[in-house]
């Protein structure tokens, strides 16, 4: 960020430099509201009015981007929160289930989040259309998974899709192949908005399009977006005059995030003036997690503290396994009339998330961004649950994907559940290296998936490849050194084994 803008941010230190300070932010405003106005102006009809509407969030976000001083959080107010605030999922559980599931089931909508694209992992297109399991993208397996529930308890749960500009057109197309599923879909978009350029705070988009050189000028503004594109995409109205009360929101990538009908019971079952506006799923930290969203309490209020929050000091205590024992695991569950009296209100509040990028030209932008979870402290009654680690099942990288599509998980249903044939419920560690990043070159060094039932650790790195029915037990380490090549033959088995360049093969 420019010096000038880092000074701007600055807490004042007399009430003449805070004066000039209010200046200069006006005119940042002043200046950052007519470059919208000639974007808009290079649009046309439908297109023009829909930037107009994101612009509105997009300048209440700058507007407060330029407002912040110092650390968005004082760390001496950041305490564990109360313990009855976050229930362990045992006890929810323990109170059973009602007779009948399907009223409460028809007050349901699950949302996912299909924002993102595969080009992490090396592949064109929304991520949610990846193929991830017996040839069942992330797509297929949740429409499964909720025509399971419907078909089950004669139940009308529908499933919505919040798509960015990214994902939109490619997911439409795709929905066709559902049309006989007994699954409503819905779609939406979330905003979009444009990036800033890092010193002068300016759009460095041109015009309205998003295709060419200046696709890159414009992002999605991360999911915290949901509560404002869902009430103006009229849907929010929509599902509310429906009968429906309650959504349940999480990635698409998220295997594990499938309706509870225990938490969907404990939310149903309070008395209408206690209702839970808002349950966030946390699970157990683990050192692979150390980076992850946890909740605290804050002036009374339960909140969400990410990473990017925590003064440089703090941030190994933030870390710490011991102080900060879980995290949000973005499996949230939220009152539809709650957002719809939150968004016709003042809105929700949500800390920025500043997020700094490199275009391919070399140019440092900002985007301003919210996370979902971050709203928390705006619902009433709002509680964690503190759920098993299996409902935390991501699929980021390829070492994700070889895990899902191992033996060490079966497919019931478009769910994953841990085979019962692995003794240990934890889940293995594998970390595959560059040469595995693409999922074409992933499929490629597989004639098939290892067995990966007695796995608990696996490393491979350099250019190494697999045969048939190969079997990893214990802790395997494979490390083909540059200009190296290792093929593991079919049949092998590899229990507590280092297997080097030379392909001596060791004991661990």
């Amino acid at each position: 960020m420019s010096l000038f803008v880092e000074g701007l941010r600055q807490s004042a230190p007399n009430s003449g430099m805070a004066e000039f300070q209010e200046v200069m932010r006006q005119e940042l405003e002043g200046s950052m509201h007519r470059e919208l106005e000639k974007l808009i102006a290079t649009g046309t009809g439908a297109e023009a009015e829909i930037s107009r509407k994101d612009f509105e969030g997009f300048k209440k976000l700058f507007h407060r981007f330029l407002q912040v001083k110092g650390p968005a959080v004082d760390w001496a107010k950041i305490h564990r929160p109360p313990d009855d605030s976050i229930q362990p999922y045992e006890k929810i559980k323990a109170r059973g289930l009602p007779g009948s599931v399907t009223e409460s089931l028809n007050r349901l909508v699950v949302v996912k989040l299909n924002g993102g694209l595969g080009t992490s992992m090396g592949c064109k297109g929304p991520k949610s259309l990846i193929s991830v399991r017996n040839e069942n993208t992330f797509l297929d397996l949740t429409v499964q998974q909720i025509e399971h529930l419907n078909k089950t308890y004669n139940a009308d749960v529908p499933l919505v899709l919040m798509n960015s500009f990214n994902t939109d057109e490619d997911t439409k197309k795709i929905l066709q192949k559902y049309a006989h599923h007994r699954v409503k879909i819905h779609t939406f978009n979330q905003s979009r908005y444009p990036r800033i350029n890092k010193e002068s705070l300016l759009p460095v988009a041109k015009d309205l399009t998003s295709s060419g050189e200046n696709g890159e000028t414009w992002y999605p503004p991360g999911h915290g977006d949901i509560y404002a594109s869902f009430h103006n995409s009229g849907l929010l109205e929509q599902l509310i005059a429906e009968g429906k009360e309650y959504i349940f929101v999480s990635n698409i990538d998220n295997l594990g995030a499938t309706v509870d009908l225990h938490i969907l019971n404990h939310l149903m079952s309070q008395p209408n003036g206690k209702r839970c506006e808002f349950i966030m799923e946390v699970t157990d930290k683990t050192r692979a997690d150390v980076k992850g969203g946890t909740l605290t309490e804050y002036d009374g209020k339960l909140r969400l503290l990410e990473i990017a929050q925590v003064p440089k000091a703090h941030v190994d205590e933030f870390k710490s396994v011991t102080k900060f024992k879980i995290f949000n695991t973005n499996n949230l569950w939220i009152s539809l009339p709650a957002i719809k009296r939150l968004q016709e209100g003042s809105g929700i509040d949500m800390e920025i998330i500043v997020n700094p990028k490199t275009l391919d030209g070399g140019l440092n932008v900002l985007q301003l961004e919210t996370a979902v979870g971050a709203a928390i402290k705006s619902f009433d009654h709002a509680m964690g649950i503190n759920v098993p680690r299996s409902r935390f099942l991501p699929v980021k990288t390829s070492s994700d994907l070889l895990l899902v599509m191992s033996n060490l998980y079966s497919l019931e249903a478009g769910s994953l559940t841990m085979s019962k044939r692995r003794e240990f419920p934890t889940t293995p560690h594998v970390k595959l290296g560059s040469s595995f990043t693409k999922v074409h070159d992933f499929l490629t060094r597989f004639e098939s998936i290892p067995d990966m039932l007695e796995l608990d650790h696996l490393t491979v790195s350099g250019d190494v490849t697999f045969g048939k029915q190969v079997s990893v037990k214990g802790t395997v380490i494979i490390i083909a050194n540059h200009g190296d090549r290792i093929d593991i033959p079919a049949g092998a088995l590899l229990e507590n084994k280092i297997v080097s360049g030379n392909l001596r093969i060791l004991d661990h």
